[in-house]
């Protein structure tokens, strides 16, 4: 049975986020940064390090604990404040401790805007951080070139200006500043300047495109080819500059975020802790229901227990539904923006922390991993009994020539191959899926009724409303309508449909019983289209022998047992034809296929 560290990694999303390596005192020795994690994780396990601390590293580790997160950059920017904050023993010598740059819109009259490492709580606006050095710099000379913005760090207050207390400087005669020390440059168009800048800092292009590309024409209508040239290469580094990022966003300050998902037996809760705008810990547990509790019920007890486990303080909380705490806490349900993602960002965490403990509970627990699934199929698909041993039929034929159908059956969630059926269609001439179903249907149970074999709690036939409605007139037939339950499952939207209901039913893509579903109606779709096949191809091949005269099935089995195929057959030597059929059959065979000869 593979050990608790083990099942850990296997169980790894394959997604962008941070990795935390804790000892066995649960102290946190490691932090790093993954695009993938699982891969990344795994490598440290996967092969022999040269590198001393990393063997010993790895030797010490017991436990891992991670936080998915929506890209790369957002992943390198968490690492960063984890790193500060915990000061793990392995990062000290890989990691410095420079803060990286953030674009400041100050909180003063006419706003400067200009690249600072330290955010200062001052109610000026902070956009970042950024990872490139080079972005900040091309996004403020981008800035610099459309407005022309102030640099100097004058107080211009209305009673400066108006008194004249400052003079316009070189900036305004090289035409980078408008002179508002001088009052020539109105508050209103300033600010004006200042919420386009603002939106193109968000990376909102779409207002300021316009005039972007009214500058580039100017430049070429001059002939300034260089300076046209300049703006565009500009807007194509910036195409591919990122808004600010979740992980970090300096109005979000001293504020816990729950969220939770659950199916029918846990809940999966999920708890982000930031502080001055960061990440700092994150945390995710199952919840074994015991009475059919809510969502709403769960989270306000995990919320209760993680802020008195942790010791939180926050005057704040964010939660995707409305829960009730009582007024010592202010509740938040946020509906956009930066907020919106980072309750989204806890529930992405509490949904893949429930897809690995799925995992692991179907590497140790396998009957327990059946007896879920089993139960959410019941639920989803509102069967009487849970769907132990499932049937799945599909119809096969092209313009009505050699057709087939296929019965899969799945027991407890899995294929069980040796109770696959293949059935030659008898009863009907021509292409009628209808008919057909109907025909396999009433054969399959009439055998199994006979034969006293267990009967199964679902049949899916692949097709719509036609299809289920052949097979339900077999089930009537046998009498087995209602003992037996049966649904359709159409292609084109993978919409379930129900014997009487003429409205579909729809499951969640993600779901795991649409998955098994589909999964059913592929397999069966494949093992009827194998058959098909192989049933044309040796109608092919006989059907050619066939035409030879005076040459029986007999011969025909004989030289195919031979020469496996028609075309060695037909290659074949006389010598060769005579050794295995004689010299009168073989030397009608020859000539037949080498007229020449005669």
């Amino acid at each position: 049975m593979p050990t608790p560290l083990e099942l850990q990694i296997k169980t790894l999303p394959n997604e962008p986020g941070v990795y935390q390596y804790f000892d066995k005192e649960d102290v946190i020795i490691y932090v790093g940064k993954a695009k993938n994690l699982k891969k990344r994780v795994a490598s440290y396990f996967n092969k022999n390090h040269e590198n001393g601390k990393t063997r010993v590293l790895v030797k010490k580790i017991v436990s891992i604990k991670h936080i998915v997160v929506n890209t790369e950059t957002d992943a390198l920017l968490l690492e960063n404040n984890l790193i500060k904050k915990y000061k793990p023993r392995y990062n000290v010598l890989l990691k410095d401790d420079k803060s990286y740059p953030w674009l400041c819109i100050k909180k003063e009259r006419f706003p400067r805007v200009f690249m600072t490492r330290r955010v200062i709580k001052d109610g000026s606006e902070y956009f970042g951080p950024y990872t490139s050095i080079k972005t900040v710099r091309i996004l403020l000379d981008l800035i610099k070139e459309l407005y022309p913005l102030r640099t100097c760090n004058y107080d211009l207050s209305h009673q400066n200006v108006n008194e004249g207390k400052y003079k316009v400087c070189l900036e305004y005669h090289l035409k980078n500043c408008r002179g508002a020390c001088e009052g020539l440059e109105t508050e209103s168009h300033y600010s004006n300047s200042i919420a386009e800048i603002r939106n193109i800092i968000k990376g909102n292009f779409k207002e300021s495109l316009d005039k972007f590309n009214q500058m580039m024409l100017n430049f070429a209508e001059k002939m300034e080819f260089e300076e046209a040239q300049k703006i565009k290469e500009k807007l194509h580094l910036l195409s591919n500059y990122q808004s600010k990022s979740t992980i970090i966003n300096p109005s979000i300050n001293n504020v816990d975020v729950f969220s939770i998902i659950s199916d029918e037996t846990h809940g999966y809760a999920n708890f982000l802790k930031i502080s001055n705008g960061s990440i700092i810990q994150s945390h995710t547990t199952e919840i074994k229901k015991k009475l059919e509790e809510t969502d709403k019920e769960l989270l306000e007890l995990f919320i209760v227990e993680i802020r008195q486990r942790f010791d939180s303080q926050s005057p704040e909380i964010y939660v995707p539904f409305k829960v009730d705490l009582g007024e010592i806490v202010k509740v938040t349900i946020p509906k956009l923006g930066d907020k919106k993602r980072i309750v989204e960002l806890s529930e992405r965490n509490a949904k893949y922390y429930r897809q690995e403990q799925f995992k692991q509970v179907q590497i140790v627990d396998p009957d327990r991993h059946v007896k879920r699934i089993m139960a959410q199929m019941k639920k989803d698909l509102r069967l009487h009994v849970e769907p132990r041993h499932i049937e799945c039929f599909d119809n096969s034929n092209i313009q009505g020539t050699n057709p087939v159908a296929a019965c899969v059956v799945f027991k407890d969630g899995k294929p069980s191959k040796k109770d696959y059926r293949h059935y030659n269609i008898k009863t009907v001439e021509g292409p009628d899926d209808f008919a057909s179903m109907e025909e396999v249907v009433f054969r399959r149970y009439k055998r199994l009724l006979e034969e006293k074999q267990p009967l199964p709690q679902l049949i899916i036939v692949d097709g719509g409303k036609g299809q289920l409605s052949s097979g339900l007139k077999a089930l009537d037939d046998l009498g087995l309508r209602g003992k037996i339950a049966i649904i359709g499952i159409a292609k084109r939207l993978e919409e379930i449909y129900y014997p009487g209901d003429p409205i579909p039913l729809y499951l969640d893509k993600k779901s795991e019983t649409l998955k098994i579903t589909q999964y059913l109606r592929n397999e069966a779709h494949r093992f009827g289209i194998t058959f098909h096949r192989n049933k044309r191809s040796k109608s092919a091949i006989k059907s050619e022998l066939e035409q030879i005269p005076d040459v029986g099935k007999q011969t025909i089995t004989t030289l195919l047992r031979k020469f496996k195929s028609a075309k060695r057959v037909k290659e074949a030597s006389l010598d060769e034809l005579k050794e295995v059929i004689g010299n009168a059959r073989a030397i009608k065979v020859y000539q037949f296929f080498n007229p020449e000869a005669k």
